[in-house]
């Protein structure tokens, strides 16, 4: 889904964040809160929350939790 909407992205990047503008990071909040249901906004945007797919993932599923 990501790869779909930020070709030019390299989501394997040891540090996602550094890969990102803002609207490569509004793009991976308004994906992500549409297809698992939960509110992503600028708080959640953190180099720690984008560091890479896995605290991406992370950040997904504390949101899940927190539903």
């Amino acid at each position: 889904m990501l790869e779909e909407a930020l070709p030019l992205v390299n989501l394997d990047s040891e540090y996602l964040f550094s890969e990102l503008d803002s609207l490569g990071v509004t793009t991976i909040l308004m994906l992500l809160s549409d297809k698992y249901d939960i509110k992503l906004d600028s708080s959640d945007v953190t180099p720690k929350n984008l560091k890479s797919l896995e605290s991406l993932a992370a950040l997904v599923e504390r949101k899940i939790a927190d539903k």
